[in-house]
């Protein structure tokens, strides 16, 4: 079981895993063995979630999720198969955690008399000041 929230766990029968060739360092190794590895989560299919958790993991992770509700997690950092099959559950777990977080609502704040006072006082001087520059009108017209 993956321990994601207090209330949230997520059995390993869940995840599926997939290898693949890696496009990282492993010299003449690289030719021959799978060793990137992309973790595969329905997670429509998920009973594991509730409907609500589903919608807010659909709409924070939209980008890593296809068309059929599949999250996709890939890594390929490493020259071991294991070590990153470890590390995309690791990636998994940030990931699935960030998504399940609410979103705490915006306070809304007052802005203090005193900043206003203060922003207000210096639009005055700078207009004041630039007041000062222009050059009088001598032509005697009103």
């Amino acid at each position: 079981m993956i321990r994601l929230t207090n209330t949230v766990c997520i059995p390993y029968g869940e995840l599926r895993f997939i290898t693949s060739r890696s496009s990282g360092p492993g010299g003449q190794h690289v030719n021959t063995t799978d060793t990137r590895v992309t973790l595969l989560f329905d997670v429509d299919a998920s009973p594991s979630l509730t409907q609500f958790q589903k919608v807010a993991v659909k709409g924070k992770l939209r980008r890593r999720i296809d068309k059929r509700g599949v999250l996709r997690v890939t890594s390929q950092k490493f020259r071991s198969q294991k070590t990153n099959k470890d590390s995309a559950i690791e990636r998994f777990v940030e990931l699935m955690r960030w998504a399940l977080t609410p979103v705490t609502p915006r306070k809304d704040t007052v802005v203090p008399k005193s900043a206003k006072r203060r922003r207000l006082e210096r639009k005055r001087h700078t207009s004041e000041r630039k007041r000062q520059r222009k050059t009088p009108d001598v032509s005697g017209e009103y």
